[in-house]
C-alpha cells in the first residue's frame, strides 16, 4: 500500500513556505518554479514509491554531475535540449514563422570571442595530422537574397574528439573562428575533418546512459552561429553524411536538412589549387535565416557560456 502525502494541507503549506511564498522577499518567478519542482518530485516519490536510498543515490549523483561539469551532456543525452528545440519549431510554426535552415542543439562547448576574419579564415593550427577540411557556402535571406556582412562563428572538435578550451593540449581558439560574409554573402575555411566522440566512459552521464541500455556517441559536426542585422539568430550544426551514428546520436541533433555531403580527393591537381598535398575534403554548405523586426530574436539565447561576459 502506498502512502500519499503530498496533497495534504499540511504538506502544501510546508511546499509553500519552502518555496518561499510566505515571505515578501526573493523572485516571485523562482518561487513558483521551485514550488513546482517540490510538488513534482514529491509526486514522483510517492508515485514510483522511491526508497530513501535510491533518493541520496541520486542527490550524489547530483553532486558528482556538477564536480565532472557534465550536466550540459545529461541534458543533451536525455534529449531535454532537443525537446526545446521541438518546442521552439512548434512555437514558429504557430506563429506562422517559416522558411529558413533547422536550428538544432548547441551544445555545452562554445567559447566567446574567437578571431574574426573577413570572409574566409583558417581554423586549425596545423598541429593536428588531420585530413584537410575545405568548406563553404553561402548565408541567403528567405527570398534567396545574399546576406553580406552576416557573422558565421563556427567551432569543432579535432581529430580527437576533443574542443579547444576544454582541451589544455590545444591551441588558443583552436578550430574556432568567425567570418563575416562578403558582398556575396559568401564564407569560406579551411580546417581539418573532425572526429565525432562520446561521452567520458567514466563519467556520470554516461553511467547514467548505460542504466538506460544507450550509447554515449555522436557523429562527426561541425557547429554554426549564424546571425545578421534585421535576421533571427540561428543555432545550428551540420553532421557529416557517411558517419557511423549519423541516425544515432546520443545527443538528438542529427535533422535531415542539415546532413552535410563531404567528398574526399586524392587529385593533386585538385589539392595544390587548395595549397595542400595528399587527401583532402570538401563541403559545401548554405544558410538561410529568417527576417525579424525584434532586437532579441536577432540574438543568441542567454545562457552561460565560456568566456562571454
Amino acid at each position: 500500500m502506498t502512502v500519499r502525502i503530498a496533497q495534504t494541507v499540511e504538506v502544501q503549506k510546508f511546499f509553500e513556505d519552502a518555496a518561499g511564498f510566505t515571505n515578501d522577499g526573493g523572485n516571485a518567478r523562482m518561487k513558483t518554479v521551485i514550488h513546482r519542482v517540490l510538488n513534482d518530485t514529491a509526486k514522483i516519490i510517492e508515485d514510483l514509491q522511491i526508497t530513501p536510498e535510491e533518493f541520496w543515490k541520486a542527490v550524489n549523483y547530483l553532486n558528482e554531475l556538477g564536480a565532472r561539469q557534465e550536466a550540459g551532456l545529461v541534458v543533451a543525452g536525455l534529449g531535454i535540449e532537443h525537446y526545446l528545440d521541438m518546442l521552439m519549431d512548434a512555437e514558429d510554426e504557430e506563429a506562422g514563422r517559416t522558411g529558413g535552415t533547422p536550428r538544432t542543439i548547441e551544445g555545452p562547448l562554445y567559447v566567446a570571442g574567437a578571431p574574426l576574419s573577413k570572409g574566409e579564415a583558417r581554423l586549425d593550427d596545423g598541429n593536428d595530422a588531420g585530413t584537410p577540411l575545405f568548406m563553404q557556402g553561402r548565408v541567403f535571406d528567405t527570398d534567396g537574397k545574399p546576406l553580406a556582412g552576416a557573422i558565421v562563428d563556427v567551432w569543432h572538435a579535432n581529430t580527437g574528439g576533443t574542443y579547444s578550451y576544454f582541451d589544455p593540449a590545444q591551441s588558443e581558439f583552436n578550430l574556432r573562428r568567425r567570418i563575416e560574409t562578403d558582398a556575396e554573402g559568401r564564407y569560406r575555411f579551411r580546417s581539418i575533418v573532425p572526429s565525432g566522440y562520446g561521452c567520458p566512459p567514466d563519467g556520470p552521464t554516461q553511467q547514467l546512459l548505460d542504466q538506460l541500455g544507450r550509447h554515449g556517441q555522436r557523429p562527426a559536426h561541425v557547429h554554426f552561429f549564424i546571425s545578421a542585422p534585421g535576421h533571427r539568430h540561428l543555432t545550428t550544426q551540420i553532421n557529416l553524411d557517411g558517419d557511423k551514428y549519423l541516425h544515432d546520436d546520443f545527443a538528438y541533433a542529427t535533422r535531415d536538412e542539415l546532413i552535410a555531403k563531404i567528398d574526399f580527393f586524392d587529385d593533386a591537381e585538385r589539392a595544390k589549387a587548395h595549397g595542400v598535398q595528399g587527401r583532402f575534403a570538401e563541403i559545401e554548405f548554405d544558410f538561410t535565416l529568417q527576417s525579424t523586426a525584434e532586437p532579441k530574436a536577432q540574438k543568441r539565447h542567454e545562457r552561460v557560456r565560456a568566456l562571454e561576459a
